[in-house]
């Protein structure tokens, strides 16, 4: 089996490669990745030289490069993972949210189109998407796979519009699909503008710690390889035409998460007692700041037998560690500082 997986050297991505590259040596994964800033080939280095696996250097922006990588290497299934995925730069950027998040997958489901037979019964389009396709909860309930999709960014909008063309597809042209709508993702090799690495590395270079607003928003927080396990499942078990709705149950205010971060790092380093959250400074909200966002996962959990295998604790000390331990992987990202990688295939 040759599965394609875009985005492969970023965050999520370069787990979920990974995981494939070992649990599946029978298959051979293609991993593509335009490394962008986000995109770090030492995310992936461990994984060079294995028989299973293939890195290419490419974008899927480009349609010409997609055509021809199906047509050589009759792919048959696509994990998509490359995204745009920080609504910060989203706002400042939406059209580089617009190219990569919708066009891109509409080039990656033209290029399976075209390749692959009407109704392929052994063919799979996976889409990985955000639950910030749904918009803002109020203090009560939760997302579920039915609810409607109501964005409130830019990079939300031009992922729910992804999740629409690939129902389309499915629907026009008889592409076999699925997705899946994760909560918020943290743990290694996380790049350091999202908010748990941002705030570890702050903390270690004893900076201010900023928060929008007042710190009130709330997001449900989801282990990187217990999404790795879920992505697997869903791809394995996942029933064509469905939605999986992807997360922990584990619900924290962003201020809440930072002073829990700030007493866990003055622990770790035995510096006194709230001097770590004393770096805490409230900066002025996002424009369309989401309140809350939590996920009922009952769907995946009782259809495909999913769970997580971390708690929240457990994933916390396992990312905290990492971070204190890759201060120079930190650097690298940062700075661009990433090894040359080979060629296209």
């Amino acid at each position: 089996m040759n599965i394609l997986i875009t985005g492969g050297a970023g965050f999520i991505g370069s787990h979920v490669v990974r995981r494939f590259v070992d649990q599946y040596p029978d298959y051979h994964i293609f991993n593509i990745d335009a490394l962008t800033y986000a995109g770090n080939p030492d995310n992936i280095a461990d994984l060079e030289g294995r028989a299973n696996y293939t890195f290419i250097h490419g974008d899927i922006r480009d349609k010409q490069l997609l055509s021809s990588l199906f047509s050589v290497h009759n792919f048959d299934g696509v994990i998509h993972l490359a995204a745009e995925s920080h609504v910060d730069r989203s706002i400042s950027d939406p059209m580089a949210f617009l190219d990569t998040n919708l066009m891109g997958t509409v080039n990656l489901l033209e290029a399976a189109r075209h390749s692959w037979p009407t109704q392929a019964k052994d063919k799979l389009f996976y889409h990985i998407s955000t639950d910030e396709v749904y918009g803002s909860l109020g203090e009560e309930g939760y997302f579920k796979e039915t609810t409607p999709y109501s964005p409130n960014s830019p990079y939300a909008a031009s992922k729910a519009g992804s999740d629409h063309f690939v129902r389309a597809y499915g629907a026009t042209y008889g592409l076999p699909y699925v997705i899946s709508n994760c909560s918020n993702n943290y743990g290694p090799n996380q790049y350091p503008e999202k908010l748990i690495p941002l705030i570890l590395n702050r903390i270690m270079e004893e900076k201010s710690l900023p928060i929008y607003g007042d710190g009130s928003n709330k997001r449900d927080w989801l282990y990187v390889e217990d999404h790795a396990l879920a992505i697997d499942l869903v791809y394995h078990k996942g029933q064509p035409g469905q939605s999986y709705n992807i997360g922990s149950n584990c619900e924290w205010k962003n201020l809440d998460l930072v002073k829990l971060l700030c007493r866990l790092m003055d622990e770790k380093f035995g510096r006194e007692e709230g001097s770590s959250a004393n770096l805490i400074t409230f900066v002025e909200d996002r424009p369309g700041h989401d309140h809350r966002y939590a996920i009922d996962a009952t769907k995946i959990r009782s259809e495909l037998g999913w769970k997580p295998l971390y708690t929240f604790e457990e994933g916390l000390k396992k990312t905290i560690d990492w971070y204190v331990e890759n201060t120079t992987w930190v650097r690298r990202i940062l700075t661009g500082e990433y090894r040359e990688k080979p060629g296209k295939d």
